[in-house]
């Protein structure tokens, strides 16, 4: 599994804990930054995850600033993403197995670091479900495509 990263400057701390719950799990990940603490905006570190997962050359995508919304916002917006703002565990298990979820937003500001690391180890671990839940993601994918 291939998964991209990124944050905001209000991220930055969190983002740097799951990189090494990454590296603990043994995954592969490409981090898009930002290097340092100063202020920089959301939607520019969003959208070189959510293009790659999009075109396939990332499986998955964390995204995270200091509450998960903008980054939310910002992923999208790209076709074929499906990000869910998630801060508990419940969400995450949820969201990859009803919505196929292929981003996860999460908040620095919101969560500490040992609930982020239930959450990206359950998203991680759940797996999509299929069944009615196709019809539902199929749905979405016909408004991306302005089909409904």
């Amino acid at each position: 599994m291939k998964i991209a990263i990124s944050s905001d400057h209000g991220g930055n701390n969190l983002r740097h804990e799951i990189m090494n719950l990454l590296a603990e799990l043994g995954l592969d990940y490409t981090d898009f930054g930002p290097d340092s603490n100063e202020s920089v905006d959301y939607p520019d570190y969003a959208l070189p995850v959510s293009k790659g997962v999009a075109n396939g050359e990332f499986d998955k995508g964390i995204l995270i600033c200091g509450t998960g919304i903008g980054m939310s916002i910002a992923a999208n917006k790209v076709d074929g993403i499906r990000c869910a703002l998630v801060h508990d565990v419940f969400s995450a298990k949820a969201t990859r197995g009803h919505n196929d979820s292929n981003i996860l937003a999460m908040g620095e500001r919101v969560i500490g670091p040992g609930l982020a690391r239930e959450i990206v180890t359950a998203w991680l671990d759940t797996p999509f479900e299929g069944g009615r839940h196709e019809r539902r993601i199929a749905k979405l994918t016909e408004l991306e495509n302005g089909a409904r």
